[in-house]
């Protein structure tokens, strides 16, 4: 969750649509103000099952608390979770979190690319079924995590990645990014295992630009989230490959990536290597990227790689005439990143078995 943007926000009412993977019959709410420069004040923070529109379901509103308090200040840098409340949820549902903002905090942490259409409104109208002509925006604010609790859940995975775990050019408001897809796969085999999307368009593996590198963030969005016991990591390496002056080799990224496992298995959390994509077409695409490219997934296809599993995102998705480029089917016309379909054949290529274990 980052954003270097600011926004008031101060004295404004946030509805933010969320939709859940697994389950259970209590939540817990996680605020951030990792990006603030100031302390951050939120309050009146609510959680209901989302209807249409700004609109929560009549009757199915719960108040969130923060130690018994409905007001919490969280300070820069910081993190805030709240109480536990009994909220009975199906699994695959759409939850609707308003949250007063009462004072602005100087940049705002947020979630950029959301892809989802979330709400806001002047003053404290939390506890509104529907928001009076509120403005709209496809970005997540301060909301860093909806925990759904399940004692009867394995666990938690994560999908640590970037653009295309983050669902670039998928449909909007439809939930069709590849670890949505990938929660439905996961409940129709009776696997009560929650899926976290920690994708952020633009992220690199080895260096920061649009959010801390992979290296740096995995503790905090992957190895510390409730219940984690497995992380794929996913689309990263693309974009070093592109966006990094000097292009990286494919062995330093080969060692960054081997860095990961090992401090995921240090913690023991099963770490799931995607191949990478093809991408031959997009506008950073050069030979050397290619080479590094296809050297990488031989890597992480051999016995020696020390993941724990293999997703093969680039044999789920490349062209059989041209391995190169996205089999036309599932490209979204930037050849980079796949469309619905090619997003469903990513999620498809997990192997679940790998989690039934």
């Amino acid at each position: 969750m980052q954003c270097g943007a600011r926004h008031p926000f101060a004295g404004q009412t946030l509805r933010q649509i969320v939709h859940t993977s697994i389950g259970g019959g209590s939540v817990r709410v996680h605020l951030s103000n990792l990006f603030g420069t100031a302390p951050l004040t939120i309050d009146d923070v609510r959680i209901a099952l989302w209807s249409a529109d700004s609109s929560i379901v009549n009757g199915s509103e719960h108040k969130i608390f923060f130690d018994r308090g409905r007001s919490v200040t969280i300070p820069p840098a910081g993190e805030a979770v709240s109480d536990s409340v009994r909220f009975r949820l199906s699994g695959l549902a759409d939850v609707a979190i308003s949250m007063h903002v009462a004072e602005a905090s100087g940049p705002v942490t947020c979630h950029q690319s959301g892809f989802q259409t979330n709400y806001f409104a002047d003053g404290d109208v939390s506890g509104s079924t529907s928001l009076a002509n509120p403005k709209t925006m496809k970005s997540y604010f301060y909301l860093s995590n909806v925990d759904v609790e399940d004692r009867k859940a394995r666990g938690t995975l994560v999908a640590l990645g970037a653009s295309i775990t983050d669902g670039y050019n998928s449909t909007a408001d439809a939930n069709l990014r590849w670890p949505n897809d990938l929660a439905q796969r996961l409940a129709k085999a009776g696997l009560a295992i929650g899926v976290l999307n920690e994708g952020i368009s633009g992220n690199r593996l080895l260096v920061a630009g649009a959010g801390d590198s992979a290296e740096a963030r995995i503790d905090r969005d992957a190895l510390a989230q409730p219940g984690v016991r497995w992380i794929i990591l996913s689309d990263e390496p693309i974009n070093d490959l592109g966006s990094t002056k000097p292009q990286p080799s494919a062995d330093q990224l080969i060692a960054g990536l081997q860095q990961l496992i090992a401090r995921a298995h240090a913690k023991h959390v099963k770490f799931l290597c995607s191949t990478l994509t093809p991408y031959e077409g997009a506008n950073y695409w050069n030979a050397s990227g290619e080479a590094a490219r296809e050297q990488i997934n031989s890597f992480i296809r051999s016995k020696d790689s020390g993941c724990d599993a293999v997703v093969d995102q680039d044999m789920a998705t490349h062209d059989p005439e041209h391995p190169s480029r996205y089999l036309p089917a599932y490209d979204s016309g930037d050849h980079l990143h796949p469309n619905n379909a090619g997003l469903q054949a990513i999620a498809d290529s997990v192997p679940i078995e790998s989690l039934a274990r």
